[in-house]
C-alpha cells in the first residue's frame, strides 16, 4: 500500500509531531510512505525510508492557491499517485480533497482541535462542504462526531498516539519543576498567559519551584516575559524554546500543567503522563478529560477556574505522596494510547476505506 501524508510543514507543532510520529510507524510495518510539505520546516525527523517532496515552489502570491497549483501538478503523473491520502489539518485538508476528488484518489483528513476552536471562514466553509467528499475525517474524541455528521461527513475517532515509551520505573528524584509544553505562536489558546497568573501565589509559597515553558515563538516570547516581569516572577519562570529533548525533560520534571482554553486530545498531556509526571489540567471542553481521571491518575479543574488551578498545585507540592501515586498511575493508564494500538486501527480504517468500490 502507498500512502501519501500532507500538512503544510514539519514546524514545530502536535499535528506535526503526530503526522512525523505515525509515518515513521508505517513505514516500519512495511507501508510505502511519501511525505508532502508546502513550507520550510523540519523539526521532526522522518526515516530515511520516507519519500520526501517539498512543495514550496512557485510565484503565486496566494500561499492556498499555490499549494492547490503545486499539489495538481504534482499529482498529474499517475506514477505519483498513492493508493490513499492522510492530510493533517483543516486548510491542507480543503487542498488535498479537492485534489484528491480530481484524480480519484482515496483520501483521510485529519482534525487536532474542537469543531469549537475560532477559525477562519474557509476553515468553516472546508467543514461544511468539503469534508463530506472526503472518505473519512478523523476526529480526536466523541464530542466532534455530531457536528460533523451533521454535514454528511464519514467521521472516526482517531486518538493520537503516545509519543515516548512509558517509563518502567518511576523512582528517581525529580526536580522542583512546573512543566509546561506548546507553541508560543498559539499561547492564548494554550493558556499561557493566564498560567503566570496562577503561579504567581505559588512562587510566594513556595519559591523553591520554578515553571519551565517549552516551546518555539519569538515574539510571544517576549508578550509572555513582559507579564512575567510585571508579576514579578521572572526569576522563576525559563523559557526553553523549542526542544527535541522533551521526554528527557519531563522525566526530571515534577508536575506538568496544562493551562488551555482549548484542545483537541493533548498529546503533551498523554506524553507527560507516560514520562510519570503528576498531572494537573484544566477540564477544558474536549481533550483532558478524555485522557485523565480525576483524582486516580492526574487532576482536573474546573474549566479556567485559575484560583482553583493554583490551590491544587499548591495542595500536589504540599503532598509528595499524593504526587507519586498520581504519577504511577498515570504511566500504567497512559497504555491505551500506545503507538501500536493506535496503529491498528488506522490500519483498520485503510482497509475499509481500500476495500470501498
Amino acid at each position: 500500500m502507498k500512502i501519501h501524508f500532507i500538512i503544510s510543514s514539519l514546524r514545530g507543532g502536535g499535528a506535526e509531531r503526530v503526522s512525523a510520529l505515525l509515518a515513521n510507524d508505517f513505514i516500519k510495518k512495511n507501508i510505502s510512505v511519501t511525505f508532502i510539505t508546502f513550507n520550510q520546516g523540519d523539526q521532526y525527523e522522518l526515516n530515511n525510508k520516507i519519500k520526501r517532496v517539498k512543495l514550496h515552489h512557485g510565484n503565486i502570491p496566494n500561499h492556498t492557491v499555490r499549494s492547490l497549483f503545486n499539489l495538481l501538478s504534482f499529482y498529474r503523473k499517475k506514477e505519483n499517485r498513492p493508493d490513499l491520502i492522510l492530510s493533517f489539518i483543516t486548510l491542507t485538508n480543503l487542498i488535498s480533497i479537492l485534489t484528491a476528488k480530481l484524480y480519484r484518489i482515496k483520501i483521510i483528513g485529519c482534525e487536532h482541535n474542537s469543531h469549537l476552536r475560532n477559525t477562519f471562514q474557509t476553515d468553516k466553509f472546508t467543514k461544511k462542504y468539503i469534508y463530506r467528499s472526503a472518505d473519512a475525517i478523523t476526529v480526536l474524541t466523541n464530542f466532534d462526531v455530531p457536528y460533523y455528521r451533521k454535514y454528511n461527513a464519514n467521521v472516526v475517532v482517531m486518538p493520537n498516539p503516545a509519543t515516548f515509551k512509558g517509563l518502567q520505573k518511576n523512582t528517581h528524584a525529580r526536580d522542583k519543576v512546573i512543566l509546561a509544553v506548546g507553541s508560543l505562536n498559539r499561547y492564548k489558546t494554550k493558556g499561557f498567559d493566564q498560567m503566570m497568573y496562577i503561579v504567581k501565589p505559588i512562587f510566594q509559597k513556595f519559591p523553591e519551584w520554578k515553571l519551565k515553558i517549552l516551546g518555539k515563538g519569538d515574539e510571544e516570547m517576549k508578550t509572555l516575559k513582559t507579564i512575567a516581569n510585571e508579576l514579578n516572577i521572572s526569576n522563576h519562570v525559563e523559557f526553553m524554546g523549542f526542544r527535541k529533548d522533551v521526554n528527557k525533560i519531563m522525566q526530571s520534571s515534577d508536575i506538568f500543567i496544562l493551562p488551555s482554553r482549548y484542545e483537541g486530545l493533548p498529546m503533551v498531556l498523554v506524553e507527560a503522563m507516560s514520562q510519570g509526571m503528576a498531572c494537573i489540567a484544566f477540564d477544558c471542553v474536549t481533550g483532558p478529560g478524555d485522557i485523565i481521571h480525576d483524582q486516580v491518575d492526574g487532576i482536573l479543574v474546573e474549566d479556567q477556574n485559575q484560583e482553583k488551578m493554583t490551590s491544587e498545585i499548591q495542595m500536589l507540592i504540599s503532598d509528595p505522596d499524593l504526587r507519586k501515586k498520581l504519577a504511577n498511575n498515570a504511566i500504567k493508564n497512559v497504555e491505551r494510547f500506545h503507538i501500536d494500538k493506535i496503529t491498528e486501527r488506522w490500519f483498520e480504517l485503510f482497509h475499509e476505506i481500500i476495500q470501498r468500490a
